[in-house]
């Protein structure tokens, strides 16, 4: 069987051509919104010492996540609903695919970390800025960042296996897993047999670590004799539980549903809110409930505004 690889097709949402204006100018907003509100949030950090914490260290780690997660998909979707040639080539696609799921795999890594972090900030408060060294948050992010090329290494080492005979539609707006395995003509089962490990381990060891996490805190929190100390530990917490349950139960959906043609519509929908929408999310909710960011932000305005009157 002969082999094609020059070129994949991306078919995204041609099926909806009256949608692709509005669609375009709905998701340029968004990446508008996601960079302007995830540099905003590196910015304010690096510009505030009372921030330099390893709450914002790893805070400032994932917007950069965020950036670069939202990066590799988003301005080839915003590509292919304003122009006809929807191609792409084989490097390119796998490309995309291997620094799309590096990033999600840290991102998850991260989130892990993180609420590590929430448990020592409520449980050993006192000991946090002894027990959670400078030099410990940079390896644990060194940590995170490894183990995502490693991972996606694997798995695109996998998908590289596989024999494309042509035609190389892809039914989705970027270079997505099933999309890819669905395009091939050669037996999926060892690449398929690979991600499903890779996901689960890394899926199931991120959600164990996160609710072991919140189950300590819970329990610390119950035994709080005060109601001073209660709110602290949910406003402490409360961001880091949001963008979670977010992040997990938007990749539990997607892990769950099946492939089949007759819901592809919804995975993609499901996909653009993981890719697209979440990393705008990211930085209103750690800001908006945020006093210390949005003084920040506050001062900051208030100098640049100062500094054009005078």
């Amino acid at each position: 069987m002969r082999e094609i690889r020059a070129l994949f097709i991306l078919l995204g949402f041609s099926e909806y051509p009256h949608l692709q204006a509005p669609l375009f100018l709905v998701f340029l907003t968004i990446y508008t919104v996601t960079l302007v509100g995830n540099l905003g949030i590196i910015v304010v950090i690096r510009t505030n010492p009372k921030l330099h914490t390893p709450m914002y260290f790893f805070l400032s780690h994932l917007s950069f996540l965020d950036i670069c997660s939202s990066s590799v998909f988003t301005p080839k979707l915003l590509e292919i609903l304003v122009v006809e040639d929807r191609a792409i080539s084989f490097k390119g696609c796998i490309a995309q695919f291997f620094f799309g799921c590096a990033f999600v795999i840290t991102e998850t890594s991260m989130l892990a970390v993180m609420a590590c972090d929430q448990f020592v900030a409520v449980c050993n408060p006192l000991l946090c800025t002894v027990a959670v060294s400078p030099k410990l948050c940079t390896l644990l992010v060194a940590g995170t960042y490894s183990w995502g090329r490693i991972c996606s290494l694997t798995i695109t080492y996998s998908l590289l296996e596989l024999s494309f005979c042509g035609p190389n539609l892809i039914h989705h707006f970027g270079c997505e897993y099933p999309a890819i395995v669905s395009a091939s003509c050669s037996d999926p089962y060892f690449s398929q047999m690979t991600c499903f490990i890779i996901s689960t381990l890394n899926e199931a060891c991120s959600l164990l670590i996160i609710l072991s996490s919140y189950v300590f805190i819970v329990v610390t929190v119950i035994r709080m004799p005060s109601a001073g100390g209660l709110q602290k530990a949910f406003s402490t917490c409360a961001s880091h539980l949001t963008a979670t349950t977010i992040f997990h139960g938007t990749v539990l959906f997607l892990y769950c549903v099946s492939n089949s043609k007759s819901i592809w519509l919804l995975v993609k929908v499901a996909t653009v809110f993981f890719i697209v929408l979440i990393p705008m999310l990211n930085p209103l909710i750690y800001s908006l409930r945020n006093k210390d960011v949005k003084e920040t932000v506050r001062s900051l305005i208030n100098t640049k505004l100062l500094s054009h009157s005078i």
